[in-house]
């Protein structure tokens, strides 16, 4: 299994290429242009001076996949809800990387103070990414029906959630706002 870790500002390169293979080929995020190294490396900092986890996996000294979560809107009211980012290289597709960078993005969300993680997940059609979030215990709980136009089509967005540690039961330590 590939080493999952937390990224450094020399993964940045590697980051943005695997990244833009997907804003390129595929429809699991609505970028339709890809964002240079310096954006992604402004998109990391700006995660990482929140406290939030910004991981990576590498096989054999390469970045084979990515995963952060960042707050689900700028709002301070929203900092203990964060939407997850979750990108594979092709290669490492369906041998269980996703599944693993994901439930450590998961846990590390929860040790910065995330009470709930919300996916976003670009087109209706995408199942690994669907099947991904419902095994580790993501509810999905609406569908956005032809908000994105990338490719020449209409495509969704389904929106699935799954709380962490205490979730909503109990109040956070961190009330002032």
């Amino acid at each position: 299994m590939p080493l999952i870790r937390p990224s450094r500002d020399a993964d940045v390169a590697a980051i943005t290429a695997l990244y833009a293979h997907h804003v390129l080929h595929g429809t699991g995020t609505f970028e339709t242009e890809p964002p240079t190294e310096a954006d992604v490396a402004q998109r990391r900092r700006d995660v990482l001076a929140r406290g939030l986890p910004w991981l990576v996996a590498e096989e054999a000294g390469r970045v084979v996949g990515l995963a952060y979560c960042n707050w689900f809107k700028p709002r301070a009211a929203y900092r203990f809800s964060a939407e997850d980012s979750i990108y594979l290289h092709p290669d490492v597709q369906r041998r269980g990387l996703g599944r693993a960078l994901l439930a450590e993005l998961a846990r590390q969300a929860e040790s910065a103070g995330v009470r709930k993680l919300i996916a976003v997940i670009g087109d209706s059609a995408n199942a690994g990414s669907i099947g991904l979030h419902r095994s580790l215990g993501f509810s999905q709980v609406g569908t956005i029906a032809a908000c994105g136009w990338k490719f020449g089509r209409w495509l969704d967005i389904v929106l699935m959630e799954k709380p962490l540690g205490p979730g909503a039961t109990t109040p956070p330590e961190d009330t002032a706002a």
